[in-house]
């Protein structure tokens, strides 16, 4: 039979406090309550939890001081603070003090019960010991393929084709090439990305990207009759490999700092709709990530 997890629910409102861990009993919890932070360091030193839910604004001492003497008396327990007052300082002290995450109320009884099981899955197997940082999995920028801002999308062509040439003279695996080039300006600064995507945008009509609704209405029809054009992708891409890549680039991908769990990486590619997040170290670019070394990762991960 499976041990169940220990869980402790500190809060000063009895109600919440008692309504709560009845939710978290019927889900298969182990559930202990205490009525404030003093109680529960106590109730800790003499049994030890797996999971702590900690209310944060609590008569004598709080939410952040309890946290902090838990991590001193018992490192490896984890602690979700549970709060109706929280706030980004609040939310950051917490981090500072190891918490393993920050919820508000009102907080959906099925979302605790899957912090509760994340938080004890962290605790049983050791993983924020092992797993790898955004700066482990990173491309070097010093490995990565740039491009001045004002240089010609003729020589950008050539520097992408120059990644994959290189590719396929070396025999890698798990390789695709860069794919985009960082576009620096005159102080090596980071300003934009030019991918093969902008590269095709680019080659189409400046008519198509117009917002003006009298011009989309004008052309509606116009992508029909290109069949008849078999001349007009060729005159588009030379007059295109003249202009200057700040012309195409788009602006430079988020950011994320190298000391970022995966999670963290996986979680900013996907809301930002981003294949791409820059890396940083003391707010100085020192590599990229791209959507395939994370999935490479995944990979790795899933194999062991």
């Amino acid at each position: 039979m499976t041990e169940k997890i220990k869980v402790m629910m500190v809060d000063d409102e009895a109600k919440f406090r008692d309504t709560t861990s009845k939710l978290l009993n019927r889900r298969g919890f182990e559930t202990t309550i205490a009525a404030s932070g003093e109680e529960a360091i106590s109730l800790i030193k003499k049994q030890p939890q797996d999971v702590v839910i900690l209310d944060v604004k609590m008569k004598g001492m709080d939410g952040h001081a309890a946290l902090a003497e838990i991590k001193k008396i018992a490192p490896q327990t984890q602690v979700i603070m549970l709060t109706g007052h929280g706030s980004p300082d609040s939310a950051q002290n917490s981090l500072d003090h190891a918490a393993f995450d920050y919820l508000t109320k009102p907080c959906d009884i099925d979302i605790l019960a899957i912090k509760i099981k994340e938080a004890h899955a962290l605790k049983t197997s050791g993983a924020s010991q092992s797993e790898k940082k955004a700066r482990d999995i990173m491309i070097s920028i010093a490995d990565y393929s740039t491009i001045s801002v004002d240089a010609t999308v003729r020589e950008a062509l050539d520097k992408l084709m120059s990644s994959f040439r290189s590719l396929i003279s070396s025999n890698l695996i798990m390789e695709t090439g860069h794919r985009s080039l960082l576009v620096l300006d005159t102080r090596q600064d980071l300003v934009g990305i030019l991918s093969i995507m902008d590269l095709i945008k680019g080659v189409l009509p400046t008519y198509i990207s117009a917002s003006r609704s009298d011009y989309l209405e004008s052309i509606r029809f116009s992508p029909m009759f290109w069949g008849g054009w078999d001349g007009l992708f060729s005159i588009q891409m030379k007059a295109l490999a003249d202009k200057k890549v700040g012309e195409l680039m788009s602006e430079p991908p988020p950011m994320i700092d190298g000391n970022a769990n995966l999670m963290q990486v996986a979680d900013m590619i996907f809301k930002k709709k981003k294949r791409r997040v820059i890396v940083t170290a003391d707010n100085k670019v020192i590599g990229i990530i791209r959507e395939q070394d994370l999935f490479f990762e995944m990979v790795k991960i899933s194999q062991q």
